[in-house]
């Protein structure tokens, strides 16, 4: 996990109250393709429309600012996340695709430093003004591929719940090498499918919150409380059985809540998701795993890389059929070329059952991989467009 969704309840406040300073709105129009811009900085957030017809919504956003930024598009309650794109970094500019079908009143936000609620402002999401006929071909591969990853997901946390359960287990009893064995296999089901946790209001930063990334007030929770307990770090005071108990708890409540979550009738997927989501999975390599800055304690940080390579390439071959015959062939080339690249890469630095822990990379070796991921990161970012495309 990169930061938290510090989401601001809003029972209290409309939505014409989110507007928070520094977030505007303007009459600007969007871009020549179409897509809305959205202009970041670290103390603003410019979006060049306040509305939109309901369909496929595609913003270019560019950060001016020095800060990593996010941007995300919301439910009205504030909660659900419908689309985001992390790490934008300084200088540069990328896309976001979602699907919002439903007119209604939405949010969208910027977050500088990818770090609390952000600069939110409303967004109204109109009537179709045309009929978007999907070709009869591509719709029923459009159908097939959210059904196949719909079940993918459901599937992980299926399997997350009893490992999270067998690891909680033994780190509530003390056992601490056989906590510190399933720790890293453990995680893997969540790594792979961990965007469509982070959908989920707070139950992405409770099970996979990072203690740098907490603020004044906020309670350490989840796989990484879990992690320093059972590595340690200087000056660190090892919790009684109580807390350990208390811990393991509440990470197997919140575990039950997101496989509830992902069981429930209302749980849908669309291509938009599946396409963003495999972009947000290598966007996790690139600004936890490669930097070594996700599994401090534990520095097994290549198990989670290794997931998080396999849940991007499922949602890749699940949209692969679509790139046939629509003239994206060579894009699809193109990624496979490069999943596999990175994935030899990955493969030399397996150690029996798993891998070399990062502490035992040479620099050469982390910039090899950074140096791939980064590869694959351009022909993924046109991926969602491609796999959403009406005919």
């Amino acid at each position: 996990m990169k930061k938290q969704h510090l989401l601001a309840p809003l029972g209290v406040l409309s939505v014409a109250a989110l507007l928070l300073t520094g977030c505007t709105d303007n009459t600007k129009t969007a871009s020549a393709d179409g897509a809305i811009t959205v202009t970041e900085s670290d103390t603003e957030c410019s979006v060049a429309t306040a509305t939109a017809p309901a369909g496929q919504l595609t913003f270019k956003i560019t950060n001016n600012g020095q800060k990593s930024n996010e941007f995300e598009v919301l439910a009205a309650d504030g909660l659900r996340i419908l689309g985001e794109l992390e790490n934008i970094g300084s200088g540069t500019t990328r896309e976001l695709t979602v699907r919002v079908d439903e007119p209604g009143e939405y949010l969208v936000a910027c977050v500088p430093g990818q770090v609390g609620a952000g600069m939110r402002q409303a967004f109204t999401v109109t009537e179709a003004t045309t009929k978007e006929t999907v070709a009869a071909d591509r719709a029923a591969l459009q159908k097939t591929a959210v059904e196949q990853y719909t079940a993918y997901v459901r599937g992980q946390v299926q399997q997350l719940l009893p490992a999270t359960e067998e690891f909680a287990k033994a780190f509530a009893e003390g056992d601490v090498e056989k906590a510190k064995a399933l720790y890293p296999t453990a995680r893997a089901y969540y790594e792979r499918v961990e965007p469509v946790a982070e959908s989920f209001g707070d139950l992405d930063p409770e099970l996979d919150f990072r203690k740098a990334m907490l603020e004044d007030g906020q309670e350490f929770t989840g796989w990484h409380r879990a992690e320093e307990d059972l590595w340690g770090s200087e000056g660190y005071t090892k919790l009684d059985a109580a807390g350990r108990q208390k811990v393991a708890d509440f990470m197997v409540k919140k575990t039950k809540e997101l496989y509830d979550s992902v069981r429930s009738d209302d749980f849908k997927l669309n291509i938009e998701a599946i396409g963003q989501g495999a972009i947000g999975l290598m966007d996790e390599v690139a600004t936890g795993k490669i930097t070594g800055e996700e599994e401090l304690y534990s520095h097994t940080d290549l198990w989670d890389f290794q997931a998080n390579l396999e849940g991007a390439k499922v949602a890749f071959e699940t949209l692969q059929p679509l790139l046939k015959d629509s003239g994206d062939e060579q894009l699809a080339t193109t990624l496979t070329e490069r999943f596999a690249a990175v994935q030899k890469l990955l493969d030399a630095q397996k150690s029996g059952d798993g891998f070399k822990l990062y502490t035992e990379l040479s620099k050469d070796e982390i910039k090899g991989l950074a140096d791939s991921v980064n590869a694959l990161a351009e022909p993924l970012s046109q991926l969602t467009k491609a796999a959403a495309k009406v005919k």
